[in-house]
């Protein structure tokens, strides 16, 4: 099998999923790297990590050329994304140590719980009493930034499962909730693959073309064409109507939750 044309498929797809949506794209990079790995006979016991690892240095190159599209268009809120920026980088440099210290399995099945209510609340349309109350302030958005990168770092996503929620639920419209993610992304992925690089440094059993836990010849490709993709799913959500928009970052949800949850 072609590995690496399975990885230039992979940023096409990952890359227009985090235009679109303002996520990372690793909860479609993550799932489709152990399949991988395993295929290609990678010892069990560091297959996750590394997939892991491996997307969220993927996401660096997404979330710029995400930014970059966003910036232009005038979508980011960034008087908001500063004051988060530097708790999701701490918060992501943590999770990944936290990821090499205690069982996924439950985090996992907490993040797919939140995941499909933050769906159905979507879907719904329902706008509770937090659609009245700004944004916090620093404190609040530091908290909520160290939070939100912890546990991004934790399963190898870009935020965005996390941001666009915690955003909309205050009021923030979509299309600025989905920008202002993508933004938010970068200092997870920075963080959090830094992270990953060290603790999986004096792993013996990682092979050759890897720096720690992140697989070079994967990223190299899925970077390649995952920066074409993001500028083409960054012009689609803004062509899109907000509630059209919604529904399928809704409908995107279930499916990490389901995953998370039955994995």
């Amino acid at each position: 099998m072609d590995y690496l044309f399975i990885y230039l498929l992979l940023g096409c797809f990952s890359g227009f999923v985090a235009g679109l949506f303002g996520i990372g794209g690793g909860m479609v990079i993550v799932p489709v790297l152990i399949f991988s790995f395993k295929a290609q006979g990678l010892s069990p016991t560091i297959i996750t990590h590394l997939a892991i690892g491996t997307s969220l240095a993927c996401i660096i190159s997404t979330s710029i050329s995400a930014i970059l599209a966003q910036h232009k268009r005038g979508a980011i809120l960034w008087p908001v994304v500063k004051k988060m920026a530097i708790w999701l980088l701490i918060g992501s440099i943590v999770g990944a140590q936290i990821a090499n210290q205690i069982p996924a399995h439950e985090l996992k099945i907490l993040i797919g719980l939140f995941a499909l209510l933050t769906a159905a609340q979507m879907f719904s349309g329902w706008k509770g009493k937090l659609d009245n109350i700004p944004l916090p302030k620093t404190l609040g958005l530091g908290i909520a930034g160290g939070s939100i990168g912890a546990a991004s770092a934790i399963f190898g996503i870009g935020g965005g499962t996390f941001t666009v929620p915690y955003l909309t639920l205050h009021g923030v419209a979509m299309a600025n909730a989905v920008a202002s993610a993508s933004a938010c992304g970068l200092p997870i992925a920075l963080g959090g693959a830094l992270g990953f690089m060290w603790s999986g440094w004096q792993t013996v059993s990682l092979p050759k073309e890897t720096w720690g836990f992140v697989h070079l010849p994967a990223f190299i490709a899925i970077s390649m064409t995952s920066l074409v993709f993001a500028k083409l799913g960054v012009k689609m959500a803004h062509h899109l109507p907000a509630a059209t928009l919604k529904k399928l970052f809704a409908c995107l949800l279930v499916i990490v939750g389901i995953h998370f949850i039955f994995d």
